[in-house]
Formats: structure tokens, sequence, C-alpha cells
């Protein structure tokens, strides 16, 4: 009799386990975002002109902004560290501007294209000051990318470097403006000096913070 009793569990056991689902796999991880594509033009020593090679490199960023659909493209050019600031500020930004003028002639909307110039800031190469290294004569695209994420608004050396690129794409560089002092003031760390300057300089000239209606708290500000 027991041996029937425990013969009869052992099987209700055993058919149990045979209705019990199959362990869930784990759910694979979710892939990374891939890189946006990034493309570099050179240019010859104070110059803005394109050469075929750059042109060419040009059309393989149109196609890429093409392929990938609603995205926007940055444009960033930059100088080697001869010459004054105030004029390789200008020309960074001309060099920016001429990759944007040849990006729209191969069909990218100029509305989805912002230029930023960077002077001398930025090397490829770090050199000292007056040196013609070509590769630092340059401008670099990049295809997409998400735009600005909301957590550069809690970093105050990221608000500080957005504030001036913002200013620099609207306004040639004076070594000796507020505007230039604020900039140099960010880059030593001083953010509560640089910041309010630059906001109220882009507000005063009507151009967008990177963030509009932002205002970094904690500081008094001019009438603007």
């Amino acid at each position: 009799m027991l041996k029937s009793t425990l013969a009869i569990v052992a099987a209700a056991l055993l058919l149990g386990a045979c209705d019990s689902p199959p362990p869930q796999a784990a759910a694979p991880p979710p892939p990374a975002p891939a890189a946006a594509p990034y493309f570099m033009v050179f240019f010859d020593w104070d110059r803005s002109n394109l050469s075929a090679q750059a042109q060419a490199t040009l059309q393989q960023a149109a196609a890429t902004f093409k392929a990938r659909g609603n995205v926007g493209v940055n444009v960033v050019g930059h100088t080697d560290t001869s010459g004054p600031d105030g004029y390789n500020m200008a020309l960074s930004l001309r060099r920016a501007n001429v990759v944007k003028d040849s990006l729209v002639q191969q069909g990218v909307p100029p509305a989805a294209i912002t230029t930023t110039g960077v002077g001398k800031s930025g090397l490829l190469v770090q050199t000292g000051d007056g040196v013609r290294e070509p590769q630092n004569r340059r401008a670099e695209i990049m295809v997409g990318g998400g735009g600005m994420s909301m957590e550069i608004f809690s970093d105050p050396r990221r608000y500080c470097k957005a504030l001036s690129d913002k200013y620099r794409e609207f306004r040639n560089f004076q070594a000796s403006s507020p505007e230039a002092i604020a900039m140099s003031q960010c880059e030593q760390g001083n953010y509560e000096a640089g910041i309010p300057v630059l906001e109220n300089a882009l507000i005063v000239a009507k151009i967008p913070l990177p963030m509009p209606g932002y205002r970094w708290p904690g500081k008094s500000y001019a009438p603007s």
C-alpha cells in the first residue's frame, strides 16, 4: 500500500514538472546607440575655399544625411595657431559656413545645419602659438547625434561652452570685448563671472540662448 502511494505521488510530481512552463531566457541588453557619422575637411593656410578632396567628402556627408532622414548636421570650423585670435575666429566661422553652403547645394536643408567657428581652440594636433599645422585647419561635420542634451544645463562648464559657441556663431571675436573676457573666464573655470555676461550678450543681440528662456540661477543680471 505504501509503495503504491509513493508511486502515485512521484507520478503526480513528474506530471506537474512537465506542465510547468520553461524558464524565460533573459532579454538581451539593448544595443548601444550608434555613433553619429563624422566627417572632416581640411583647408590651405589662411583660406576657406574647398579642395576637390573636401568636396568629395562633403558629397559623402550629404548622402549620409539623406540616408538617415530627419537629423541635424553640426559643422565646426577650426584654424591653426598662427595669426591673431580675432582673425582666426572669423576665419573658422567662414570655413564652417563654406561647408554649410556646399551641403545646401547638395540638398541638405539650411535649417538642418548648425555652424560654429571656434578659432584656435580644439586643436587636432597640439602645437605652440604661431604654428602653421595643416591638420588644425579644418572643419568637422557630424551628421545626427541627437542634438543638445538637457544634461548640459546642470553642468556649468558645458553650459558656459554652449553659450560661447552660440555667441561665436553670430559675432566675430574681439579680443578685448566683455564677451571675449567672459569666454576666457569660462575656460578658467570661473563660470559665475562668464555665464551672465554671455547670456546678456546673446539676449541683447536677440540671439536665442542654447535653451530658449533659460537663465543661469543664483546670479544677478543686467537689464536685457
